[in-house]
């Protein structure tokens, strides 16, 4: 498991090749829906995507990235797993992994700068 996060994590460092905060189109094959715990909100809805390209040319640029269920995805109806999505977005840097004061938890998951696509919009389903 750890193998496949740090090969995903070599592959993310992509992103920061394409140059922070300009919008670019990707393309990436939906996989499924998930929840995440919201500490505010209770349950989120999210969308798992693979494959992620860089639009044009389709040069790889994730093996996977998790998005919030945003309008842009609810528009674009009951997606499938495999059904092509394209959308518009901008790489960021962001902090995951647990923050809080819980030792043993930031051990199994302590916090790390990741490259991620921030911002989507202009959603399409590739028919």
């Amino acid at each position: 498991m750890l193998r496949l996060a740090l090969r995903n994590q070599g592959m993310k460092k992509k992103l920061n090749n394409i140059g922070p905060k300009k919008r670019h189109r990707f393309r990436g094959e939906f996989v499924r829906y998930g929840e995440k715990d919201g500490c505010w909100s209770g349950n989120n809805v999210t969308v798992l995507v693979k494959n992620i390209t860089l639009l044009p040319g389709g040069e790889q640029v994730a093996d996977h990235l998790w998005f919030k269920w945003t309008g842009g995805f609810q528009r674009l109806g009951d997606l499938q797993a495999g059904d092509l999505i394209e959308f518009d977005a901008r790489a960021i840097k962001s902090e995951e992994g647990y923050r809080g004061d819980d030792l043993l938890l930031q051990i199994e998951n302590p916090p790390r700068m990741v490259w991620k696509l921030s911002h989507p919009t202009k959603f399409e389903k590739v028919v």
